[in-house]
């Protein structure tokens, strides 16, 4: 379990242990609005007032109620393989959005990782975080976060992530290089891997995705570095036993 001093200065800040008020007219229409799927967990935090304000299936997916969790509980309540990416992610796709001013709503990114149960047992889900209002001038107001748990899942050194908006390319590849130090593959390099390992040419991926040559070698070349691997048999190898390829 990570404590808040350990996390990224710019998440440490939005971090606050107010629990939500579910007698609030403000509770009863997120409840209203809001459907949730079985085994899944949602909140919405608010940026104005800088805590959540709304929280639902909490006890069902991690035990615990959903008037005792927080925020610093749902993101110290991290695997320790998976916190440290987790945490960075999370700070640098906020601040990210944060930076634009247009289709905020259009803004999202997803992860994998394990949460740790109230009971102390790993809970696999597939996390993804969004923009859920915008204010009149454009700027963001909430966020909501979704966590399915997804007992499928199957996890290796790597974490997969990806990134969505008007902006996507841009978004991804600035993730990309402030999370280079983590053993971490987007879903943009994923697709790259996959054609590569069967077969194609860099050309020919190129011409399946749309692509400069160099835009496809940008998405493969760095994972050598990454994943510490010294030839393409090695890669895809690498892939296979940490669960990214099939």
């Amino acid at each position: 379990m990570y404590f808040k001093n350990q996390l990224p200065d710019y998440t440490r800040k939005q971090l606050t242990t107010t629990p939500i008020d579910p007698s609030s007219e403000q509770y009863m229409e997120f409840k209203r609005a809001i459907k949730r799927f079985p085994e899944e967990a949602v909140y919405i935090y608010s940026f104005k007032e800088n805590r959540l304000i709304y929280t639902d299936g909490w006890e069902e997916t991690l035990g615990y109620n959903d008037q005792e969790i927080d925020l610093l509980t749902i993101m110290s309540q991290t695997d320790p393989l998976h916190a440290p990416f987790s945490f960075d992610l999370n700070d640098k796709a906020i601040k990210f959005i944060l930076s634009k001013k247009q289709d905020m709503l259009q803004y999202s990114f997803s992860f994998e990782a394990r949460k740790i149960h109230k009971n102390a047992s790993l809970v696999p889900m597939q996390i993804k975080l969004a923009i859920y209002s915008v204010e009149e001038d454009g700027s963001v107001k909430e966020a909501i976060g979704r966590f399915q748990v997804n007992r499928d899942l199957r996890f290796g050194k790597v974490i997969r992530y990806a990134a969505y908006g008007p902006e996507k390319n841009e978004f991804e590849d600035e993730l990309n290089k402030s999370l280079f130090e983590h053993y971490a593959i987007s879903n943009k390099e994923k697709e790259v891997l996959q054609f590569v390992s069967k077969g194609l040419t860099i050309k020919e991926i190129a011409a399946k995705l749309d692509l400069s040559k160099s835009g496809v070698e940008k998405r493969i070349l760095p994972l050598y570095k990454r994943f510490n691997v010294n030839s393409l048999p090695h890669l895809i190898s690498f892939a296979h036993e940490n669960y990214i390829l099939p």
